[in-house]
């Protein structure tokens, strides 16, 4: 998951773990509400783990953005038993503009599309190192 101030990216892998893919954009302007929106769809597609990005500054230290995920973290925590894994997401985002910029995917359609790709980039980050 990739969490911003008005959307929240989805993103899942394959049943062996190993390929993530986009899946889908929430958006929110409520929090709890966005909550609720993340346990439906764990309990639509049969999600076991999840997994957040923690958006670090680049000299580690934690700043707004980071408190907003680690709120959203505890309150996913309070409301589901899941396991849920941080995964530091530095230039997650940068990494996903290049991506789409290389295919060629036009202004418009990465504003649509950055989210979950960065998503996809903080799943594969996690599936890559525990598997």
């Amino acid at each position: 998951m990739d969490l911003g101030t008005k959307t929240l990216g989805l993103a899942t892998s394959d049943k062996l773990g190993i390929i993530a893919t986009p899946f889908k954009l929430l958006r929110y302007t409520d929090i709890n509400n966005l909550v609720l929106d993340v346990l439906k769809v764990i309990d639509e597609e049969k999600i076991d783990a999840l997994v957040l990005g923690l958006p670090k500054n680049m000299d580690n230290s934690l700043g707004y953005a980071a408190e907003r995920s680690l709120n959203f973290k505890k309150l996913l925590e309070e409301k589901c038993n899941l396991p849920l894994y941080l995964v530091d997401e530095r230039l997650s985002t940068v990494e996903a503009e290049n991506m789409l910029i290389n295919n060629n995917v036009s202004r418009k359609k990465r504003k649509e599309k950055i989210d979950g790709v960065s998503a996809s980039i903080i799943l594969d980050t996690y599936l890559k190192k525990v598997g």
